[in-house]
């Protein structure tokens, strides 16, 4: 499969999500004529294509690049005043642009940078791990981490356009690829049933990115995403789905200090929730058995520490879902339908957990 997929993101700002391969050498065309800067925020593993991508736009526009951290060490307001002193330095204006390459924290801290800058420039999500181009660099979530919490600071910002270009997947180690399964599990569970059907029918073709099953499964994902975030943009109701395994998996990022991948923790966040659709009587035994058997195929955690509970129960209440000091929760009655379990008894929760305890 070599052509080229748009899903579109309708709504006040509508953009478009380019799916495909080759995609970065086309990179200009959603960078516009208006802009004279780009500044493309990466990792460090990301070097040479982010000089590789430099070297393709310098005939048409000055581009800078800016170096962070690797993973969530790049989400820290220390970062984005980094960027934002590039930026000034070199006078970046409102009709110049950044664009984000790398994975999900790397797209988060590029929005975020650009949402701030001068109120809004451009941007131009490249998201290059599978979590990243499934989830962080779709719907305009930008932020970055505090000391209290993971996303506490940050805003709605929609990007120009997201590109996803599915050959900068083919030098991601494969526990990368699995980890950011874990978001494609999610939207098969909340509402794309034909991505867990493909998983379980053969997880090694599923998760080859070289593959149509992959392929699918990722377009399947954005899809969801785009039609959520297209109705609900700021995160008012429907889009709340999305953070499906997120309470729990957000706290261990937390107690973490995020050395494990958002993936792992969001597989073992989804086993809670599940467990939790289970004690509050929404959800059968067999699709929560159904969660442990897809994320173990695929080689993610599905338990976490039983001592560590009131540390993550301290979290979860500062979660950005909590409404009037009220925790909610994302909970699935069958595959496919979620509702909102809001402000369950510490005692229920602690049961839920107790699942997923060792």
């Amino acid at each position: 499969m070599t052509e080229t997929t748009v899903i579109p993101v309708t709504g006040a700002d509508p953009y478009d999500v380019i799916i495909g391969r080759g995609l970065l050498a086309s990179l200009a065309d959603q960078l516009g004529p208006r802009v004279a800067k780009v500044l493309i925020v990466h990792p460090p593993t990301l070097g040479a294509k982010a000089n590789a991508l430099r070297e393709s736009l310098v005939d048409r526009y000055e581009v800078l690049l800016a170096e962070v951290p690797d993973a969530e060490d790049a989400k820290r307001v220390e970062v984005a005043a980094f960027c934002w002193q590039i930026m000034g330095q070199t006078d970046f204006t409102r009709t110049d642009a950044v664009v984000g390459l790398g994975g999900g924290a790397t797209t988060d801290l590029a929005g975020f940078v650009a949402a701030t800058w001068l109120r809004g420039v451009r941007l131009v999500q490249c998201p290059t791990s599978v979590a990243g181009m499934v989830d962080a660099a779709v719907g305009g979530t930008t932020g970055i981490n505090t000391a209290e919490g993971k996303n506490l600071v940050g805003s709605f910002y929609a990007p120009a356009a997201v590109v996803v270009d599915l050959d900068t997947l083919d030098t991601l180690p494969r526990n990368e690829i699995l980890a950011g399964f874990a978001e494609v599990v999610k939207c098969g569970f909340i509402g794309e049933p034909e991505i867990l059907d493909i998983i379980e029918a053969d997880v090694d073709r599923a998760t080859d990115p070289t593959s149509d099953e992959f392929r699918r499964v990722v377009e399947l994902s954005i899809g969801l995403k785009a039609r959520v975030v297209s109705e609900d943009f700021k995160e008012s109701g429907l889009r709340e789905i999305l953070n499906y395994g997120h309470t729990l998996g957000h706290a261990i990022e937390h107690a973490e200090r995020y050395r494990w991948r958002h993936g792992a923790a969001i597989s073992v966040g989804m086993v809670f929730a599940a467990e939790l659709g289970r004690i509050a009587g929404s959800l059968s035994d067999e699709v929560v058995d159904r969660h442990r058997r897809i994320l173990e195929s695929l080689t993610l955690p599905v338990d976490y520490p039983l001592g560590r509970w009131k540390t993550l129960l301290a979290t979860m209440q500062r979660d950005k879902k909590a409404r009037a000091g009220m925790m909610r929760f994302i909970v699935l009655d069958e595959v496919g339908k979620t509702s909102v379990l809001a402000g369950p008894e510490e005692a229920l929760l602690f049961a839920a957990y107790q699942e997923v305890g060792v």
